[in-house]
């Protein structure tokens, strides 16, 4: 009998356990339930989003074997540091998605004005690195961002404000074009010294945002061909100094050969006239990431089996993608590009749904911009264009582009939650108008 009532009390205790780990894991489980019905905003881009981030933490730890060895750290310090990156960004976007997006069109001016002498201060003072200075060092933690970053959503933000205020003289050359085109060409000039593949993607991304916001045809057009002058000599001189016997550049004139100019002809020199079976270093990226694609095929080498990560510079950043092709193939880098698409594509439906232009221009400049930067690095990967330092987006290694990609998405889905809000009274409106009529009738 003793025996019986010590399992009946131990069977209660058990019980007691199994009740209070039950009620914990409730109490778990009501914070992350309240936690999503407090996530508004478009459910497939947060699920993009997802997709992205997790995406980055096998590729980052795959790739950063060789920086682990330069720097004498493990790679899963760079695994850990990129996780708290995407913890941090989550946060950012929650963040920012719970305001209401028209705060940010008061804040836009206060940013466009401040990023003006942050890039100034940059491109004079910044940290100098391959000839250019794109870093400007916080002093009280110690870390580099790229102020170009912050520059590119606060023009962004501000062109949404300029767009949304100067519709009804939008096709005026003086009061519709030219607010719009100086704040560009100030971005643009500040930065385009030490990064002019960013300073061309911005610009490209504001033609078609004035585009699609009716500026006057001929006034863009005026901005492509004034654009193109200085687009045109650059490649003519790379070709004039090009010595096909030699496959070596000339000496430059005096004023060509100064700041990065040189490296900008260089570039456009390798991507014009190298071959499959050249081996310099100029050619040395491009080559290392085709080996990479060609030896991934249609299904890759599988995760973490990459080779070519021991040999191609940046394969965490801007040459992730290739990484990408070698491990998981054709159909995964496919897979990467469909995410992006998806997501440009749900960005176009709030632009369509927002009733309000701010919010609709603002929304459409932010996904375009890290849509193209997202295609211009894929394409750098496989040879369509010059070699530049444009990351992918969300996938790259976390930085200050990765933050600020972000600030962007919480931004554009701070647009949806609103568009949902706004969906939402309005069938809540026509349900009452229905429950009424019936009400009469009967």
């Amino acid at each position: 009998m003793e025996l019986i009532r010590k399992i009946k009390e131990l069977f209660k205790d058990n019980q007691s356990v199994e009740v209070r780990n039950a009620m914990s894991l409730r109490g778990i489980g009501d914070v992350s339930s309240n936690i999503v019905k407090k996530t508004g905003g478009d459910k497939v881009i947060w699920a993009m989003v997802i997709i992205l981030t997790l995406s980055s933490l096998l590729l980052v730890y795959s790739s950063t074997g060789s920086l682990a060895y330069r720097m004498s750290r493990s790679t899963e310090s760079y695994l850990f540091k990129q996780f708290a990156f995407i913890i941090i960004g989550f946060l950012v976007i929650y963040f920012l998605h719970q305001v209401n997006y028209t705060f940010y069109y008061k804040l836009a001016l206060f940013g466009f004005i401040i990023s003006i002498p942050l890039l100034i201060y940059t491109l004079f003072l910044g940290v100098q690195l391959n000839e250019g200075s794109r870093w400007i060092k916080l002093p009280l933690i110690n870390q580099t961002f790229q102020t170009s970053d912050l520059a590119k959503l606060a023009l962004f933000m501000f062109m949404s404000r300029i767009l949304s205020r100067k519709q009804h003289v939008i096709k005026s050359f003086k009061k519709g074009f030219l607010p719009l085109i100086i704040p560009v060409f100030l971005i643009c000039i500040l930065i385009a010294p030490a990064n002019l593949s960013t300073a061309i993607l911005i610009g490209g991304t504001s033609i078609l945002l004035m585009f699609i916001g009716r500026v006057s045809t001929k006034h863009i057009l005026l901005t492509v061909a004034v654009a193109s002058i200085p687009a045109i000599f650059i490649v003519s001189m790379a070709v004039s100094t090009y010595n096909k016997q030699t496959h070596q550049t000339e000496k430059l004139p005096s004023f060509l050969a100064v700041g990065r100019v040189p490296t900008w002809i260089s570039r456009i020199q390798t991507f014009l006239y190298s071959k499959k079976d050249d081996d310099n270093e100029k050619s040395y990226q491009s080559n290392q990431a085709k080996i990479a694609i060609a030896n991934g095929g249609w299904l890759g080498k599988g995760p973490g089996n990459s080779v070519q990560r021991n040999f191609l510079p940046h394969s965490y950043s801007d040459f992730i993608y290739a990484i990408i092709i070698e491990e998981y193939g054709l159909l995964g880098a496919g897979f990467i590009l469909c995410i992006y698409l998806i997501f440009l594509f749900r960005c176009i439906r709030i632009y369509r749904k927002c009733p309000f232009a701010f919010g609709a221009f603002l929304a459409l400049a932010l996904s375009f911009t890290l849509v193209i930067q997202a295609f211009f690095n894929m394409g750098v990967n496989v040879s369509l264009f010059p070699n530049t330092g444009v990351t992918l987006p969300l996938i790259s290694m976390g930085g200050s582009s990765f933050f600020f990609t972000c600030v962007s998405i919480g931004i554009i889905l701070s647009v949806a939650r609103n568009v949902e809000q706004i969906e939402g009274s309005q069938l809540e409106k026509a349900g009452q108008k229905i429950t009424e009529t019936t009400e009469t009738k009967s």
